[in-house]
């Protein structure tokens, strides 16, 4: 198998395993027991988030832990009011569409590369916006965005009103899922008021997240019971997984810049390859794309038919955003950019990460090509 999707799954790694085991078995219990075998279990949980929380210069308090990166951007958009206006970028995951559906939205434009054009942001921050949100990296095109240059604007608008004696607030989010891991991510660095985290993206185990929320942002409980996560987010804590989360990203923390060259001399050595086929664009700018990802298009060509043919090879990777792909929806990413319908339609999305090496890219590399062109000489005839 060559696996070329980490931006839709990773491995759990095996360190992160071994970390999570004896709280499925030995240290099984609720932390919420008093008893000490239980207060033990609470200790190792409350380490686990102030480890994660570590990593991105936050505390342990600062942080909700949730399912996922889905729920934690729905908690996230409910520190805003029922008739807020909100702002997303153009390049937003499904989640974030979805919360900003039922809110009045507008979207900010991005260049052809993905990248927030910060004028346009500037231009649609109308005193009835309560909330920006936009992702570190576009998990279609690896685009990183200049979040901490929208946080300037986002506070020259905070000012703005208080000078102005206005009572609403304005929050800045960014859902951190597809760079945390593979770049530095500091809160005070971005200047965010809430970041949504995902361990399935750093070979943590799937259905654990987490929301740094800042200080004086007030979200609202989506998940009532028991009062766990301070009230924010009820049931028992799931102590395996977040166990799991904070050994597997901090692993990726230590080998951040070691992963990084890797990844960028096996997508320099990838894209080489990839230059022969007849036709072939390449998206998003290499001075501000995460190295792990490569995103092309081939007019003319069923990407889909390009997916099934690799398959047969065992050689995995997709046709942009995966929940997107399996609804068999046009990618409004790929629309922002300024892609004509042959060009999405012809659009394959490469993510790399642990599972690849040098040998396996360049069989990677062999194989895309030869289909991709067999395709070509197909609809040719």
């Amino acid at each position: 198998m060559i696996y070329l999707d980490h931006a839709a799954a990773t491995p759990l790694s095996k360190h992160a395993q071994e970390a999570m085991k004896p709280y499925f078995d030995t240290e099984f219990f609720n932390p919420s027991a008093a008893y000490l075998p239980a207060q033990k279990t609470r200790y190792a949980y409350e380490a686990a988030k102030d480890e994660i929380a570590h990593v991105i210069g936050a505390k342990g308090a600062d942080l909700v832990m949730t399912s996922g990166a889905t729920e934690s951007i729905n908690l996230a958009f409910s520190a805003i009011s029922d008739n807020a206006k909100v702002l997303i970028s153009a390049v937003e995951h499904q989640a974030v569409r979805a919360c900003a559906a039922r809110k009045k939205c507008e979207e900010i434009a991005v260049d052809k590369n993905g990248r927030v054009i910060l004028a346009d942001l500037e231009k649609k921050i109308t005193p009835e916006v309560e909330l920006v949100s936009v992702c570190l990296v576009s998990g279609e095109l690896g685009t990183v965005q200049p979040i901490s240059d929208i946080a300037r604007i986002v506070i020259v608008e905070r000012q703005r009103r208080a000078m102005a004696g206005e009572k609403r607030s304005i929050y800045l989010h960014c859902d951190a899922s597809q760079g945390l891991g593979l770049m530095e991510v500091k809160v005070a660095r971005l200047g965010v008021d809430m970041l949504t985290l995902n361990a399935a993206k750093v070979y943590g185990p799937k259905g654990i997240g987490a929301l740094y929320v800042g200080r004086g942002v007030k979200v609202q409980a989506q998940t009532v019971g028991g009062g766990q996560e301070m009230g924010l987010r009820s049931g028992t804590e799931n102590v395996p997984a977040t166990i799991a989360f904070a050994t597997a990203l901090t692993d990726a923390q230590r080998h951040l810049t070691a992963e990084r060259r890797r990844l960028q001399s096996l997508k320099r050595n990838l894209q080489a390859k990839l230059s022969e086929i007849p036709g072939i664009k390449f998206h998003g700018n290499p001075k501000t794309q995460l190295p792990s990802f490569i995103s092309f298009s081939v007019a003319g060509v069923d990407a889909e038919r390009i997916i099934f043919a690799l398959e047969m090879d065992e050689i995995y990777l997709s046709t942009g955003a995966a929940c997107a792909a399996s609804k068999d929806v046009k990618s409004p990413t790929l629309k922002a950019i300024g892609l004509n319908d042959e060009e999405i339609a012809g659009s394959l999305r490469i993510s790399m990460g642990k599972l690849n090496d040098e040998a396996n890219i360049s069989e990677a590399g062999e194989k895309i090509c030869a289909a991709i062109i067999a395709e070509q000489e197909r609809l040719k005839k």
